[in-house]
């Protein structure tokens, strides 16, 4: 599916020190990490593709893991991580991000947000010691840093109001980003990044912006699932824009399941939040009975990998359409000061939770695979980074643990802005960009096309590439992604721009690559689990997918 449409229609270029694709933790941080930095990087871009929250962190529950506790150790939370991961993280990335831990923390009080105080007197001696710490699966200590049960909510509110108030930082938002523009456009070898093409969706026009440095920061690709947590944004952009780009993509095998999201028609992606078990909730058959210990000695406090396996195993077994998380053992005010947010949603369902069991089901949630980066997000495009769940960066493995995620968005906007200031000045542009070309396509009358392809897409991955997985179902998601990226290559090539083609564009290729790993992995490992080799190898490897591209520009 090439991105070339060659030189035609005119379209305004505009030009930035840095741009940023994504408005979560880790592009609004990365944003004003630059501007409190100075070194001449004075126009930075942000781009949404809805407003500055349409992004995951939005709408994360539990919170950040850092080691605050006394009790708690680095090498605890190292070791935590590792084992998680099951043998594929690097562990020079999980140490650096476990080691800037409680500084990322720190940033954030100083930004404003209110992290949720402890109950008890605050330790001296030790600075974080006021705030509550909760405990997730896979963590040996309570270290989980949040604001109730909207810890996600409260940082987007603070890091918003921050860029908001930043003249440096212009904020493009209902912009949808197409594609990354690199000097092989006009035939230079080995190519840089030099900008992007972008969909303004409120004036139906492509714009293209001109950038020596453009951040990835656009989130997973969980969207590609039939149940996801996930908000509507999460379709792979960046992996896919990336991919294209010429960079390596790598564990996009792993895709995680969170455990627990709300089974109500009425509420698809309502993610319970795993803070609940962490503070004593258990699953439970519809009958009342308690199966996680069957599966493994910590129960509801296992691994994510391990608990979803374990409620789909029991579903399917028992012809179950879902389970039940219970917390109504625990005194009814402790749960509506622990789970505020949760409370009044599932009250205006009709479910009170101080009361009753949760229905909950599995659905996708996290992509732990990714473009592959350094340790300063660095990808193999120079002048391209990706930072957050879009990147690759030896974090997390083959499982992602709890809260881990927000604290990687945080230290990696941190790693990736300081490369950046000490590249500071850029390499000069000598060409003029093509201006985008709409020329020679028309309006689609046919839009069904990709709200029908969009519905196959999501409903087959769910089938064949989901919690468990065997040859002969990835060889089915493999033929029929063939057969829509052929569909919506001829649609794309022939047809104006949407914000709605664009995205499908995306994820039917990061659907193509999740398959692609899913097949080259013949091991079962952390999230990727399959029938015909349910044995984990003695060695680790990733799996690393090389574009054509990429291997022509390195030659």
């Amino acid at each position: 599916m090439s991105s070339d449409r060659g030189v035609g229609s005119a379209s305004s270029t505009r030009k930035f020190d840095v741009i940023i694709i994504g408005s979560g933790a880790a592009g609004l941080t990365a944003a004003l990490q630059l501007h409190a930095a100075g070194q001449g990087i004075n126009n930075i871009a942000v781009l949404s593709k809805g407003d500055l929250t349409a992004a995951n962190t939005y709408y994360a529950q539990g919170g950040v893991a850092a080691v605050i506790d006394r009790t708690d150790s680095m090498a605890s939370h190292i070791e935590d991580t590792l084992v998680a991961g099951a043998g594929l993280c690097d562990p020079q990335a999980v140490q650096m991000v476990v080691e800037q831990g409680p500084a990322a923390i720190q940033w954030l009080i100083d930004q404003g947000v209110n992290f949720t105080l402890a109950d008890q007197q605050a330790d001296p001696q030790t600075p974080l010691a006021q705030y509550h710490l909760t405990q997730e699966g896979g963590h040996s200590h309570r270290r989980v840093i949040h604001v109730g049960d909207s810890t996600g909510l409260a940082i987007s509110e603070v890091l918003i109001k921050q860029v908001r108030s930043t003249s440096a930082i212009t904020l493009l938002e209902n912009s949808f980003a197409i594609d990354i523009i690199t000097s092989a456009k006009w035939g230079e070898y080995p190519a840089r990044c030099v900008g992007v093409y972008v969909w303004d969706a409120r004036l139906a026009k492509v714009q293209t912006l001109q950038s020596p440095y453009v951040i990835l920061a656009t989130g997973g690709a969980s969207k590609a699932y039939l149940y996801t947590s996930n908000p509507d944004v999460a379709t792979g952009d960046g992996i896919a824009m990336a991919w294209r780009a010429g960079c390596r993509v790598a564990n996009l095998e792993f895709n995680q399941f969170h455990p627990t999201c709300l089974y109500h028609p009425k509420a698809p992606c309502l993610l319970v939040t795993e803070a609940m078990r962490g503070e004593g909730a258990r699953l439970l058959l519809p009958s009342g009975e308690a199966f996680m210990p069957q599966y493994d000695a910590r129960a509801e406090l296992a691994p994510r990998d391990i608990v979803a396996r374990a409620i789909d195993d029991v579903m399917k077994r028992r012809g179950l359409d879902h389970v039940c998380l219970d917390i109504s053992h625990r005194p009814p005010e402790f749960v509506r000061e622990h789970f505020p947010m949760l409370y009044q949603k599932l009250l205006t369902l009709g479910i009170d939770m101080t009361r009753e069991p949760i229905p909950v089901v599995p659905a996708a949630h996290y992509t732990c695979g990714g473009v592959v980066t350094d340790l300063h997000g660095r990808t193999d495009l120079p002048g391209l980074f990706a930072i957050g769940e879009t990147a690759c960066t030896g974090l997390h493995g083959a499982n992602r643990m709890a809260s881990n995620s927000l604290l990687e968005c945080l230290v990696f906007a941190f790693s990736t802005a300081q490369a950046i200031r000490a590249d500071v000045p850029p390499p000069v542009l000598t060409r003029t960009i093509p201006p985008w070309d709409d020329s020679l396509v028309t309006n689609s009358n046919e839009d069904v096309v990709i709200s029908h392809n969009w519905a196959e897409l999501r409903r087959f991955m769910w089938d064949y590439v989901g919690i468990v997985r065997t040859n002969k179902r990835l060889a089915r998601a493999q033929h029929r992604i063939a057969l829509l990226q052929a569909e919506i290559a001829e649609y794309y090539g022939n047809y104006k721009i949407s914000s709605d083609l664009i995205e499908l564009r995306n994820l039917v290729l990061v659907a193509e690559l999740i398959v692609r790993c899913a097949q080259a992995r013949q091991e079962s490992r952390g999230l990727h689990y399959t029938l015909d080799y349910p044995q984990i190898d003695a060695v680790a490897k990733d799996t690393v997918l090389v574009p054509v591209v990429c291997q022509r520009d390195s030659s």
